[in-house]
């Protein structure tokens, strides 16, 4: 009985996984931590509160809920509408593929409620990268004080991260929200360690190596 007590009181973790830019790797890191949470015992669901590029449906939000699904099967309940409750066509911007429609934040606090109601750990993937335009005073970065989750940001390793990881960090820092940080070692891969590694002087986790570390940190 003491447990179920505890249990209402106790609120289910959130983590933001937000990135430099567009396909740099949110959906991936996504998916890393999925599986790491769960083998630690925890129940874990997602949530990708606006895609755009949609035709059919939402593919990266498909990719999470599947093996979410696999994961955690109390998601069951849910489908497809309640992880990614926003999807709009063009592939661009929400604050531009949206065209008309009203961003409504209070509605995804709703879906988002619905989802942790079965989940120890909600993993909420952004769109694009922090500055992202939602509303003309609203952005993606916004969304991680509105959540108050962890963040977690992925860079890329390709030629120019230096300076798109640097920038993003430098908005985390100004606006005082912390966060833990990883490279996914994709684009560039074979020059990463000559071209870019060597600036962050071994002061770096990766996707590929440090998933478990990254997703303690959070």
């Amino acid at each position: 009985m003491l447990k179920l007590y505890l249990k209402e009181y106790i609120m289910t973790k959130r983590i933001f996984i937000t990135a430099t830019n567009t396909d740099v790797g949110k959906t991936y890191a996504t998916m890393l931590m999925l599986k790491e949470l769960t083998s630690q015992g925890l129940k874990v669901g997602v949530f990708k509160p606006i895609e755009t590029g949609v035709q059919t449906h939402p593919l990266d939000g498909k990719k999470l809920f599947d093996l979410a699904l696999t994961l955690n099967p109390a998601l069951k309940a849910l489908d497809l509408n309640d992880i990614v409750p926003y999807q709009f066509k063009l592939p661009a911007a929400p604050i531009v593929a949206k065209g008309d429609t009203k961003i409504d934040l209070d509605y995804l606090s709703k879906k988002l409620e619905k989802i942790e109601a079965l989940c120890d750990v909600v993993l909420i993937e952004g769109a694009g990268g922090l500055m992202v335009p939602v509303e003309e005073e609203l952005f993606m970065v916004d969304f991680i004080s509105f959540f108050k989750t962890s963040v977690l940001l992925v860079a890329p390793s390709k030629l120019g991260a230096i300076n798109d990881t640097l920038l993003s960090r430098y908005l985390l820092d100004s606006k005082n929200i912390s966060y833990t940080w990883a490279i996914n070692i994709f684009l560039d891969k074979d020059t990463f360690h000559e071209v870019s590694a060597p600036f962050y002087k071994g002061k770096y986790l990766t996707l590929q190596d440090d998933i478990k570390e990254i997703t303690n940190k959070l």
